[in-house]
């Protein structure tokens, strides 16, 4: 049974581990370079981010990786720190750091963060992956992949190099772009249903395979040729003295130097942060619904950056483009984790002359697709049809991050919707959990409190999670007078895990009892708004 289970999970975890590894390796590129730092500083970072902490973290879709959010501190710090090696020993640091937050249990800061805010943070960072791939789409690379910030380190903004674009457009880049776009649509929409087959071999897979060989075809081409500016440009290393002449290590001694703490410091606490943001926005997509535990993650992210700091590999957090290109190839299980990141070392060690035959725009067109998926229009009206409530921290966050960055947008979101509970909201919310069993059959009574809001996410969360196996929970929400929409999403993804542990749930309103309902949003949405 177990055998079955890891084929079932190796059927689906290939695939989607392909697709991960050509959505990473731009990136991984983009950051370094972004970061200021070694190009092969990037890819040390997502092999480690793959196999290391992808094997010690408790998330089932998280990936792990170099982060662009930290590009900007990364570039700041090697300048401050007089070296490369310097800022090595701070990254080291950084993830000492961050195991000593695991064991402080810091990771409750996931839950504090409404189910508004996080949505905007994907469909935010949906936009700024379609912003900044429109130009590597058309042949235009003037900044690099991995800046996601509003003002780029080439001096220009998001929207001015979109501008820019017209003037510099490749029509080789633009057309395998484009040919790579086709593919990956028609293979999502009408191939994928046709057969197996079409499940196993990713469209990804195809059209940088495809591009690949156009690169070959149009090499002598005055017009179509595509310059290597446009491929991917991978450091090659072909002997054992290369590798070593690339990595590089820590200054142990450097340590003593109060700047080197303070870099640290900064490198866990935003990378602690981005890392618990992305498990938070994962569990969501994800849709079997696990709930990741969030001091295991700490601790993971901790040893995988000691890890690559002492390698030479840049900081490392869980990211959402990743994990979001993760979950829509149909990953099962982290084993989609581990082997993107020992593709990334087989491909560099093995390949990299193959690998630095793709375009650009073909990786392009990889991540508009998974930025349009994060960016769906349709969110835009559920979230509006939601109430101000809902929809003014997620429009706030969104225009943050597309506007500023990552952590600014997360920030000015978080305090809108604050604001908003502190209006609504004029005391905490609580709530009873009773356990008892009667002719041995487990019943687990819930009673939740007259307010509760999203605050309570973490201990609701953790409540249900405790409920055992063929057990009865009876919750009664009859005297709730405002419950927040997280915690109805929180019931909704619970129906699913109650019914494979067969749990049998008994809703209790003021309207009625239900047993075993779908959607408790459905039931009472009706006296929420109205309370609401």
């Amino acid at each position: 049974m177990e055998k079955a289970k890891w084929l079932n999970y190796l059927k689906s975890d290939l695939p989607s581990s392909i697709v991960v590894f050509f959505v990473a390796l731009p990136l991984c590129l983009g950051i370094a370079l972004a970061s200021g730092a070694p190009l092969f500083s990037g890819i040390l970072a997502g092999i480690v981010g793959g196999i290391v902490v992808g094997s010690l973290s408790g998330s089932r879709v998280g990936v792990s990786g170099p982060a662009a959010g930290l590009a900007a501190i990364v570039l700041s710090a090697i300048a401050a720190l007089g070296s490369y090696e310097n800022f090595l020993a701070a990254v080291v640091l950084g993830g000492a750091i961050q195991l000593v937050l695991s064991l402080l249990r810091a990771g409750v800061i996931a839950y504090f963060f409404p189910s508004s805010v996080i949505k905007g943070m994907l469909t935010g960072i949906g936009i700024i992956i379609i912003l900044k791939q429109i130009p590597h789409f058309f042949g235009y690379d003037a900044s690099p992949g991995g800046d996601f910030s509003f003002m780029q380190m080439d001096g220009q903004n998001t929207l001015s190099e979109l501008v820019h674009m017209f003037g510099s457009i490749q029509p080789g880049s633009a057309l395998i772009g484009a040919i790579g776009l086709a593919v990956l649509v028609f293979w999502e929409k009408v191939l994928s249903k046709k057969g197996k087959i079409f499940k196993l071999v990713q469209g990804p897979l195809v059209a940088v395979a495809a591009s690949i060989g156009f690169t070959f075809l149009v090499s002598e081409s005055d017009f179509w040729a595509i310059a290597p500016a446009h491929l991917v440009s991978v450091p090659l290393v072909g002997s054992w003295e290369e590798v070593s002449g690339v990595l590089r290590f820590p200054n142990l001694g450097a340590f003593s130097d109060p700047k080197v703490w303070v870099t640290g410091f900064t490198i866990a606490l935003v990378a602690s942060l981005e890392t618990l943001l992305c498990v938070e926005a994962t569990d969501k997509l994800d849709p079997a619904k696990n709930v990741t535990p969030t001091n295991r993650e700490l601790f993971a992210q901790g040893v995988g950056n000691m890890v690559s700091g002492l390698i030479g590999g840049l900081p490392i957090t869980q990211v959402i483009v990743r994990s979001s290109a993760n979950i829509q190839s149909g990953s099962k299980s982290k084993l989609s984790a581990v082997l993107h990141g020992f593709l990334l070392l087989l491909s560099v060690a093995a390949i990299p002359a193959l690998l630095n035959k793709i375009p650009l725009s073909v990786l392009a067109a990889v991540l508009l697709i998974v930025g349009y998926k994060l960016a769906k229009p349709q969110l835009f009206v559920q979230m509006w049809k939601l109430g101000w409530k809902q929809f003014l921290p997620f429009i706030v966050t969104i225009l943050g991050i597309v506007f500023t960055d990552l952590l600014i947008g997360i920030s000015l979101g978080l305090g809108v919707g604050i604001v908003v509970i502190l209006v609504k909201s004029f005391h905490n919310s609580h709530f009873l959990h009773k356990e008892n069993k009667i002719n041995g059959e487990t019943n687990v009574k819930m009673t939740l409190a007259e307010e509760v809001t999203f605050f309570n996410k973490g201990a609701i969360l953790k409540e249900l999670d405790r409920v055992p196996e063929e057990s009865r929970l009876e919750l009664n929400v009859k005297y709730t007078q405002y419950l927040d929409h997280d915690i109805l999403e929180i019931l909704n993804d619970f129906v699913p895990k109650a019914r494979s542990k067969r749990i049998t749930v008994k809703l209790i309103t003021s309207d009625g009892e239900y047993e075993n309902p779908e959607d408790f949003r459905a039931l009472i949405a009706g006296k929420w708004k109205k309370a609401g």
